[in-house]
């Protein structure tokens, strides 16, 4: 039997941190409760992808300084549309079925916060972003 439903809860990670109150939206309570524990989860992979993003952008990005490196993870995101919606897809495949049908009655504002918390994350993870070094021949 198919159990994806179980399956997906069941390897996202706790975050301990969010509470959640009564007061909070709709939209604030699927952030925590479902963005930000997949964000956890697929940070490796958001973290790769951006490499990959990076590397095939000239590698101008590894001769910035921190503050335009900042500045260049949150254009990317913002601008670069293919990325962006790839980085969406990494994000919106990890959804059960319930939470897909919340979502697309709200993509907008959805999606507007999960970038936001992609930014922030790449940011945060910044000393991570780094070129990969080509393995050398034996």
């Amino acid at each position: 039997m198919n159990d994806r439903h179980n399956d997906l809860l069941r390897i996202r990670p706790e975050i301990k941190k969010h509470h959640m109150f009564d007061t909070m939206s709709n939209d604030e309570r699927f952030q925590n409760t479902t963005i930000r524990p997949i964000l956890k989860l697929q940070q490796p992979l958001l973290v790769e992808a951006f490499i990959n993003y990076a590397n095939k952008h000239k590698g101008v990005f590894y001769e910035l300084s921190i503050e335009k490196r900042l500045q260049y993870i949150e254009t990317a995101i913002c601008k670069d549309q293919k990325f962006r919606n790839s980085l969406k897809g990494m994000l919106i495949g990890q959804f059960t079925v319930k939470e897909y049908q919340y979502y697309i009655t709200n993509s907008s504002k959805l999606n507007k916060r999960m970038m936001n918390l992609v930014i922030s994350r790449l940011q945060d993870q910044i000393q991570l972003l780094v070129p990969h070094q080509e393995p050398k021949a034996v």
